[in-house]
């Protein structure tokens, strides 16, 4: 079982518009609410695969009721800890134009020591039984930067790998707890290492704690530093559409290798044909399933460098 943890679940709502012009009033063509936070999106992806994955996190208040209703319709196993407070409603704009997506995340409701108490330990519970946990997204108001770092810990205590998708100082922290995988895009790269070059960056990651790094570089693809080597991957064709969703489905394709067993060269095509394959889908969690079986079996992997040791 994979289990996807997002502790700052959210609504997501998306609105599609022709073109997004700063100070212009807009009509929206196409409008989609939806449960979101990048571990539900996460849990999405897994489903379609057929995988099995279950959802924790935190989600509080009218909103967060709208948002466990919407996993009980897409049969999405719903493990969420309740909490004092609304859950956050997210708002993404996409733009038909040049396929852009402005995105607008709150930072959401504060968690309290005894939601926090209870969250621990049903993760505690829950993470007896998989063999992958994803922690996916921003950490609420409440929790201290190690956060990531502790749940890392308690699931390699209980027997799993572990897949971390954040940024900022709670990547950074993270990492001494050794996570299985990260996965920082470009930008999350560059800010908590402060090297432009993936490669410098990546290498410098592995050296603070991370076992991989799997850098996201967008419309580029990926490159990965691992103990089995380094390697680079990218997509077969640039398409346009909303790409919120593509980073969701590069860690659902991650942890499906990890369950699997499959090796890296195999786990990155499988990434990026699936993160490529979600692009021209309106909401994030979702994937064209032709596509995605059209690129898994044409996007190239360069392997760039020998085995790195721990």
């Amino acid at each position: 079982m994979i289990l996807t943890v997002t502790l700052n679940a959210a609504l997501d709502v998306t609105y599609t518009v022709d073109a997004l012009v700063p100070n212009g009033s807009h009509r929206v063509t196409e409008s989609f609410e939806r449960a979101g936070g990048k571990g539900v999106n996460v849990a999405r992806v897994l489903s379609a695969l057929g995988l099995p994955s279950v959802v924790t996190g935190l989600a509080g208040g009218p909103t967060g009721r709208a948002i466990r209703d919407d996993l009980r319709a897409a049969r999405l196993t719903d493990e969420l800890v309740s909490m004092p407070g609304d859950s956050r409603r997210t708002v993404t704009v996409v733009s038909r134009e040049d396929g852009d997506a402005t995105v607008f995340n709150p930072s959401g409701p504060r968690v309290d020591g005894e939601t926090w108490t209870e969250f621990t330990t049903r993760f505690t519970r829950l993470v007896r039984d998989a063999r992958v946990v994803v922690l996916s997204g921003s950490l609420p108001p409440g929790l201290p930067t190690g956060t990531y770092g502790r749940l890392i810990r308690l699931a390699t205590e209980a027997g799993a790998l572990t897949v971390l998708d954040t940024g900022g100082p709670a990547l950074l922290a993270a990492l001494a707890a050794r996570p299985t995988v990260i996965k920082p895009n470009a930008t999350e790269i560059a800010e908590v290492t402060g090297h432009d070059d993936v490669v410098a960056a990546a290498a410098g990651l592995r050296t603070l704690g991370a076992r991989s790094v799997v850098a996201s570089r967008g419309p580029d693809g990926l490159y990965a530093v691992t103990p089995e080597g380094s390697w680079r991957a990218t997509p077969p064709q640039r398409l346009t559409g909303n790409p919120t969703g593509a980073g969701d489905a590069c860690v659902a394709a991650i942890a499906a290798g990890l369950l699997s067993g499959a090796a890296w060269p195999a786990v990155l095509r499988e990434a990026v044909a699936l993160s490529a394959a979600a692009v021209p889908c309106p909401l994030a969690g979702d994937f064209d399933a032709g596509l995605h079986a059209q690129f898994r079996t044409s996007v190239p992997v360069e392997s760039t460098h020998a085995p790195v040791n721990d």
